[in-house]
């Protein structure tokens, strides 16, 4: 087994990225490309800190991650 096309080792990058283009990036229309990278920067840590994940009892990620 090479892990090409493994569902499990792309599974968190899937689930992440399309979080982050149907609750950020489509929503939007940045004009500069730095107001992208701000806005995606403060998206990354509000999906890390602030909201609930279904998938981990309705914990965020950094309280997985760091405990509660």
């Amino acid at each position: 087994m090479d892990g090409n096309g493994r569902w499990l080792d792309k599974i968190f990058f899937e689930c992440c990225w399309g979080s982050l283009m149907y609750e950020e990036v489509y929503l939007k229309a940045y004009v500069p490309p730095r107001e992208a990278e701000l806005e995606i920067v403060n998206y990354r840590e509000f999906y890390n800190e602030q909201r609930n994940h279904q998938g981990l009892n309705d914990l965020t990620l950094d309280e997985v991650y760091f405990g509660r």
